[in-house]
């Protein structure tokens, strides 16, 4: 096992640690671990990060299932078109990019390339969102009111996004629900994890009829990055997720940057 190999699964069980922690935005970090540190393929990473964020989500969910935090119903009306986007955004859609986007002079943009950029845009909405981090009123709500067809595009945006750079969504999810169906933001942030979980895990499955899968090395990044979750968890007992939370979206817009800097200039 060379130095890159140890490095990336250091960064598993990181991801798996900000997960525990903060409830979230450390899924973010596995497509540049594994491309940059592992060498592996901006599609197939974008596949194996799926995978990754769904178990990972799935274990925090049972979590939050079992202190009745779950929204069901509210998961349901948004997986539902979520996960259908995902699952042909993966299956159709991604395989269908051209492999030669476009030239700017010298410069060509590869499918690679442009999976690259348009993840590292989505890192940057994400860390700004992370570091605003508003504090959202907990507040009691008799009755829980949907606006459905608001729901469902933003399920299908999320779907989308999901389906092409493989992260959570859970800073377009979260707002989302407690904006439109009027969640309070402990039942939203507990209920993402389970719709996360069923768009990824479902989204991934589109990918394995495309993709050669190396179950292997799948299956050991996403166990030392779940062991990290339940690390992250322990250590929340210590730590205060929401004061780490600003300056974990600090180290994502850097590393949103630093990901448009790598790909623009190689």
């Amino acid at each position: 096992m060379d130095l890159n190999q140890v490095f990336g699964y250091i960064g598993a069980m990181f991801i798996g640690v900000v997960l525990g922690l903060i409830g979230g935005g450390g899924s973010i970090l596995t497509v540049p671990i594994l491309v940059y540190l592992l060498f592996v393929n901006p599609v197939t990473a974008t596949a194996y990060s799926l995978f990754v964020v769904g178990v990972s989500s799935l274990v925090g969910a049972i979590r939050n299932i079992q202190k009745g935090l779950v929204d069901f119903k509210t998961a349901i009306v948004f997986a539902i078109p979520a996960f259908i986007a995902v699952y042909i955004t993966r299956k159709y859609v991604v395989s269908a990019i051209p492999e030669s986007l476009f030239s700017i002079g010298n410069l060509t943009i590869t499918k690679n390339i442009g999976i690259m950029l348009f993840f590292a845009v989505i890192m940057l909405i994400a860390s700004i969102s992370m570091i605003r981090n508003k504090r959202e009123a907990e507040r009691e709500i008799s009755e829980v009111s949907y606006n459905y067809p608001l729901i469902i595009i933003e399920g299908i945006i999320v779907g989308v996004i999901t389906g092409i750079v493989g992260a959570g969504g859970g800073f377009l999810i979260i707002p989302a629900l407690v904006l439109l169906a009027k969640l309070p933001m402990k039942k939203a942030v507990a209920t993402s994890l389970l719709i996360i979980a069923i768009k990824s895990l479902i989204g991934f499955i589109g990918d394995v009829e495309n993709l050669d899968i190396d179950w292997t090395f799948l299956l050991i990044f996403t166990f030392i990055s779940v062991l990290g979750i339940f690390l992250g968890i322990y250590l929340s007992n210590f730590i205060e997720g929401k004061k780490l939370k600003k300056g974990f979206g600090w180290f994502v817009l850097i590393m949103g940057i630093y990901i448009i800097y790598k790909e623009l200039t190689l």
